[in-house]
């Protein structure tokens, strides 16, 4: 296989191979938009060309032409498997335990996988505020795991307490009573590096590096005292047969890669 430089890696590029490498031997995937997207896309052309993908809007198998912008692109319906209502997508597919990966984005992430997709700051005077949940809260509670992509990895991102919890994990699900049908948050793939747990009762912990970045800058960017694995690995570089296929079929418009 033959490697791009590194300075010809853009930090979409990189997230997305890494991401879409993850989804190797996965079955379903409920995509959300984004570097979700981009991702799933190309392990569809990878690591994964089986996989069937589901979007919020009722899609199931979606074949799009293009990258869609939205959850309602109507590039999503042209030769998908099928087109449902959001009830039965919901009702059925998710809490039916039909999702093997829930693939989100979010603001915030803690080290026990809940995240913030709501505000930054106090909820009544926040400094930014947030598409808020979406279908989130059902995607984690539901699907056999779920991976999170974040595009940057700073302890404002990774606080030790979220500025507010709008999609709960396994966790602090269990802690109110409410027993999820998943594992919550397997894998986080940042800038830096990969996180991962197993599930309920574990907290994240660093298990891969990306090239030329080491676990001390890792640590210094999370926001609490980070567990680091015996073994850290450090995730090989993109590929220049992933970045031909990401820029040139997957996103040659650059709805997502910046």
């Amino acid at each position: 296989m033959t490697h791009a430089a590194p300075d010809a890696v853009t930090s979409s590029e990189l997230l997305s191979v890494v991401a879409s490498r993850e989804l190797a031997a996965r079955r379903t995937v409920f995509a959300g938009i984004g570097l979700p997207t981009l991702a799933t896309e190309l392990a569809h052309l990878t690591v994964a060309p089986d996989i069937e993908v589901v979007y919020e809007s009722g899609v199931c198998g979606a074949h799009p032409a293009r990258l869609p912008e939205t959850i309602a692109d109507a590039v999503l319906i042209t030769g998908a498997e099928a087109v449902i209502s959001m009830p039965m997508l919901f009702g059925c597919v998710l809490q039916g335990g039909h999702i093997d990966v829930g693939f989100l984005g979010a603001a915030q992430i803690d080290r026990w996988g809940n995240l913030n997709t709501s505000v930054i700051g106090d909820w009544d005077s926040p400094s930014v505020r947030l598409p808020g949940s979406g279908g989130g809260v059902e995607v984690m509670a539901n699907s056999r795991e779920v991976f999170v992509v974040m595009r940057r990895h700073h302890p404002r991102s990774f606080p030790a307490e979220l500025d507010f919890c709008t999609t709960p994990g396994p966790d602090r699900a269990l802690a109110e009573g409410i027993r999820p049908l998943g594992s919550g948050v397997t894998r986080v793939i940042t800038e830096l590096g990969i996180m991962a747990r197993e599930g309920v009762g574990e907290e994240l912990r660093l298990v891969a590096v990306q090239p030329g970045v080491t676990v001390e800058q890792v640590r210094a960017a999370t926001g609490w005292e980070l567990r680091v694995a015996d073994t850290v690995d450090e995730v090989p570089p993109p590929t220049g047969a992933e970045l031909r296929l990401l820029r040139e079929d997957v996103d040659p418009d650059r709805v997502y890669l910046r």
